[in-house]
């Protein structure tokens, strides 16, 4: 009974050590995309102000027709002015995804009588989720903020490539402690067989 209990104890630290491996091994996978974001040129304005809107690449295949939307109040009122990779000149139309599937400097004029926040969506047959941003219009003669980034969340949390090391470290002692469990086991074992 004293040898199935060892015998589970070491099973049980070396399936542990194996479970911290897995997500350190995960984890340290080279070559890693992180997913496409939409941005801004600023992200308040004020009221019929124009902004930029952009895309970071292989958010789309390269030269795939690009729908551009916005959501918000009176964003019936926005218009949609291209300043290259244009396919059509209308109002919240369509632009071409570029070389690298992204999308370069689509300027939006927001309605003159804009309040509240916008989100900026574009979409394709590829990417029919879309990758979005977000302005937020401040009231009229506030202005904008001058590019700043005073109302942007902090980054807050560990960083993944710091995380690597503790993963790795805890999975090591993880398995040498089921190592040194088991090499006790078969120890025992061992000596109980030579008694006996």
């Amino acid at each position: 009974m004293k040898h199935t209990i060892t015998k589970a104890a070491a099973v049980a630290a070396l399936a542990a050590g194996a479970l911290f491996a897995v997500p350190a091994a995960a984890s340290a996978v080279e070559g890693y995309t992180p997913p496409a974001q939409g941005q801004v040129s600023d992200s308040t304005v004020a009221p019929g102000e124009a902004i930029t809107f952009s895309v970071t690449d292989a958010a789309f295949v390269p030269g795939e027709t690009v729908s551009i939307s916005i959501t918000g109040e009176n964003a019936s009122g926005a218009s949609l002015g291209f300043v290259k990779f244009a396919v059509e000149t209308r109002a919240l139309g369509t632009t071409t995804a570029n070389g690298a599937g992204g999308v370069s400097g689509v300027r939006i004029n927001l309605p003159a009588n804009a309040s509240g926040t916008y989100t900026i969506l574009a979409t394709s047959p590829s990417n029919p989720v879309g990758v979005s941003a977000t302005v937020t219009v401040a009231a009229a003669g506030t202005g904008s903020n001058g590019g700043s980034d005073d109302d942007a969340l902090a980054t807050t949390g560990p960083d993944s490539a710091a995380m690597l090391g503790l993963w790795v470290g805890g999975g090591a002692l993880v398995l040498a402690g089921g190592a040194v469990a088991v090499a006790s086991a078969v120890r025992r074992n061992r000596d109980q067989s030579v008694e006996a």
